[in-house]
């Protein structure tokens, strides 16, 4: 199974002859995993037929969580699950509020929720979140970059899991019922409002644990840079690439966008970002099924 091969190669990374450049592969391997969680979170919703653009608002909540978790006394290992459960009731309230909408007008409420949400945290008093400025966050782990890893790598696995058990329960014909036609789920007697605010309570959860690594790796969180919109963008454009509603192809995207990202920073000293822009827009072109695609049309003979 390639995605099992995927995690277990994952795992072993740490162990490789890396030489003296060790410490910086294994923290660009570690974001390689944050986005692979991210982009993972980000189909699971999307699966239900919701496009949403509020990941940043969930990442941001729970790195922010996190740390003001941390802040009132509680050890990180219960301060990780409770900032994901808190953005995820967070995402309830959003879901109920957003539910009427769909398309277009959904999303576009999703980001302004992540606005409002960014501009709350960099109002809020300097002594509580540390406003605008931004908030210091204790190491996760002591700053032993491995046990980090090992930690993304095992969140990374359990988001794996929470996919796989969505795509082979029920959940998955509810969900795919929903993105093909409400109506239509609706005559089958799929509960709309149930399962989509479900969907959404997954999906932010997980984003919110993606927040909680990045707080814990980097020591210091503001809220221009964590609740940026590129956190809510990478996640879309990364499951797009990799390939829609499946569990390998978000990962998958994740990887290679990341790792080509690093390159093109290493070769492109100015404008990286822009050839990485046309690197991804030609590549949605030509692979509509994303990379996944290319996989499903050697099965069946079909054209690259």
């Amino acid at each position: 199974m390639p995605l099992l091969g995927f995690l277990l190669l994952a795992a072993l990374f740490p162990f490789l002859p890396l030489g003296t450049r060790a410490e910086f592969l294994l923290q660009i391997a570690f974001f390689t995993l944050v986005a692979g969680i991210m982009a993972l979170s980000w189909d699971i919703l999307a699966r239900s037929g919701q496009v949403s653009l509020a990941h940043a608002a969930f990442y941001g909540l729970g790195a922010y969580g996190y740390a003001l978790l941390l802040k009132a006394g509680l050890p990180w290992l219960l301060a990780m699950p409770v900032a994901a459960i808190m953005a995820g009731g967070v995402s309830l309230i959003l879901g109920a509020v957003t539910m009427r909408l769909s398309g277009m007008y959904f999303a576009i409420a999703t980001l302004a929720f992540t606005e409002v949400v960014r501009t709350i945290i960099q109002n809020l008093p300097e002594s509580v979140a540390g406003g605008a400025t931004g908030l210091l966050v204790p190491a996760l782990l002591g700053g032993n970059s491995r046990a980090q890893y090992f930690l993304a790598w095992g969140l990374l696995a359990f988001t794996v899991l929470v996919s796989l058990a969505v795509r082979l329960t029920r959940l998955h014909f509810a969900f795919a019922a929903i993105r093909q036609g409400e109506e239509t789920a609706r005559v089958l007697g799929v509960s709309i409002v149930r399962f989509k605010l479900l969907a959404f309570f997954i999906s932010s959860s997980l984003a919110a644990l993606a927040g909680v690594l990045y707080a814990g790796k980097t020591f210091f969180i503001n809220p221009l840079e964590t609740f940026s919109l590129a956190n809510s963008i990478a996640p879309l454009t990364t499951s797009i690439f990799g390939g829609l509603y499946t569990t390998l192809g978000p990962v998958l995207g994740a990887t290679v966008l990341r790792v080509a990202e690093e390159l093109l920073h290493g070769s492109v000293k100015n404008g990286y970002l822009v050839v990485y822009g046309l690197v991804l827009m030609l590549s949605i072109l030509w692979l509509p099924r994303g990379l996944m695609g290319l996989r499903r049309n050697k099965k069946h003979g079909g054209d690259l």
